[in-house]
């Protein structure tokens, strides 16, 4: 059991050990990173012209007209996707999750 519990706590450090070496140099640097959230009324605004876009009938469209509606949906997905915080979880991640939840 002590072998079991030190082999996953050595790998444990070990793939942590990548994003010690991916800092800056200079830790007194501050990210210039904005917060770009939605309003409640964008997120609305947003929602009803991803229906109305759908619902609108696109055979008599060109294909640049196409084009520029798909542009349009992507980047309201994008929008929405940055202001929805999500979590992303490795699979190297979620393997030592699995693995520490058998150990328990």
């Amino acid at each position: 059991m002590k072998k079991i519990i030190f082999f996953v706590s050595l790998m444990l450090l070990s793939l942590n050990a990548s994003t010690l070496f991916a800092s800056k140099s200079d830790p007194t640097a501050v990210s210039d990173k904005k917060e770009n959230k939605l309003s409640d009324e964008e997120i609305t605004r947003l929602k009803n012209r991803v229906e109305e876009i759908r619902d609108m009938d696109k055979t008599n469209l060109t294909v640049q007209e196409k084009r520029e509606l798909r542009k349009e949906l992507r980047g309201i997905k994008a929008s929405e996707r940055r202001n929805s915080g999500y979590i992303y979880i490795g699979g190297s991640t979620l393997i030592i999750i699995i693995l520490i939840l058998l150990l328990i």
